[in-house]
């Protein structure tokens, strides 16, 4: 309405002033409500033609949306593992800080699979001792074992030197039984040096190994009795937090609640612009937005991003071919806002809906020496347009919370 007054202001008012003080036609006798059409001809057809061109101008090049969402992520609270809840710290809806305990799951399992890699630790401390004293033991029936054996070579050396001197003293069957004795004896010390090698080498190899394992046991089952403890992963709020003691959660099924990040929608705005206006829209662009949450106010934005894709293309693989009929309606311009001030997104509740203006700015290609003239004169005013567009924002802003409360249903 608004591009159409002004385009009449140039087109239908001149029509109507040449009519009148040139030709001397008068409004109500030669210009009536069943002539004017006819008399005012010329300049309702310009007015008509020159009010689309504008409008194509100024939502080409200074793209509007009503598509424009404080967006926020939310994080749902599910534990690790199943169970049920044994207690609960935190109310269906309330602010949290990091590691604050939310909910606890009965740990009666894994308090018992804790108890029992520690006794199996303990085992293999005690494995460890024992075979310590064993190669105490082992030692001393090495040593043993060699005073029993250098007896009876020295009884040998000397039943041998005294056949040596007299055959008739000793009798060669005494000095077979000596060599047998030496030879059971030289292998009962290498039997304790065996056993005593292999003690070290339980010591040293096997039982490490298998405390080792125990450790990593008790440490697996002190991560899965941590998981029976849910805490906040971040600052935020907690909402829809319904659990209840005895309740069975897992998982795989519905959330005990949502946690929303402390600082969720605080500092940017998601707008979905026109398909048409992909090559228009860039990185740096100002724009201006005014949001229900908070009427009567226009916030300065910049835009920070304009997504490469557009969301309705996007496919996944099945069992059925793809039909591009199925893509209904067309998708949007995914464009990211951020105010141009700090703090100017303040009192604007996050999820809130906003209205979004986006001016294009062609001042760089306007002080290019390369520009002709008259693209300069085009330029500057497409850039002028974008004024009419501003005015409408703020006609937008005013008439949002009338439109919202009285002829919204309120």
């Amino acid at each position: 309405m608004l591009e159409l007054l002004v385009c009449a202001l140039f087109t239908i008012l001149p029509d109507y002033l040449y009519r009148r003080f040139a030709q001397g036609k008068r409004f109500g006798h030669e210009i009536t409500l069943f002539s004017v059409w006819f008399e005012l001809r010329w300049g309702i057809v310009t007015c008509v033609m020159l009010t689309v061109g504008l409008i194509t101008v100024i939502f080409y090049n200074h793209p509007s949306t009503t598509s424009a969402t404080v967006f926020f992520r939310t994080v749902p609270i599910v534990p690790e593992v199943n169970g049920r809840v044994a207690e609960v710290h935190v109310g269906v809806s309330q602010a949290v800080a990091k590691g604050d305990l939310l909910f606890t799951l009965d740990n009666k399992t894994q308090t018992a699979a804790v108890e029992a890699s520690r006794r199996k630790v303990a085992e293999a401390d005690a494995a460890i001792a024992v075979a310590k004293a064993d190669i105490l033991a082992n030692e001393g029936k090495i040593q043993e074992a060699r005073s029993s054996l250098q007896q009876a070579l020295d009884e040998l050396r000397t039943k041998t030197e005294l056949q040596r001197r007299n055959e008739n003293v000793v009798a060669a069957r005494e000095i077979e039984r000596l060599e047998n004795i030496v030879a059971g004896r030289e292998a009962a010390v290498s039997s304790a040096t065996a056993a005593r090698d292999a003690e070290q080498t339980r010591i040293a190899t096997l039982l490490p190994a298998q405390r080792a394992s125990a450790e990593a046991a008790l440490g697996q089952a002190e991560v899965e009795l941590q998981k029976t403890v849910v805490r906040a992963g971040f600052n935020g709020r907690v909402e829809q937090f319904t659990l209840r003691v005895g309740d069975v959660v897992n998982p795989f099924m519905r959330p005990a609640g949502i946690l929303i990040p402390e600082e969720a929608g605080r500092g940017r705005l998601l707008a979905g612009f026109n398909q048409i206006e992909a090559q228009v829209m860039k990185v740096g662009m100002v724009a201006e937005v005014t949001c229900i949450s908070k009427p009567w106010v226009i916030i300065p934005m910049v835009v920070t991003g304009v997504q490469d894709f557009i969301a309705a293309g996007q496919v996944r693989s099945g069992e059925q071919l793809l039909d591009a009929q199925q893509v209904v309606r067309p998708g949007t311009i995914l464009v990211l806002l951020e105010p141009l001030y700090q703090g100017g997104l303040d009192g604007v509740t996050p999820g809130s809906s906003c209205v979004a203006n986006a001016y294009s700015n062609n001042q760089d290609i306007i002080a290019a020496k390369e520009t002709g003239t008259l693209r300069r004169i085009a330029l500057h005013a497409v850039d002028a347009t974008g004024l009419v567009h501003a005015v409408l924002l703020r006609i937008q802003a005013l008439v949002l919370p009338v439109k919202t409360l009285v002829f919204g249903g309120h």
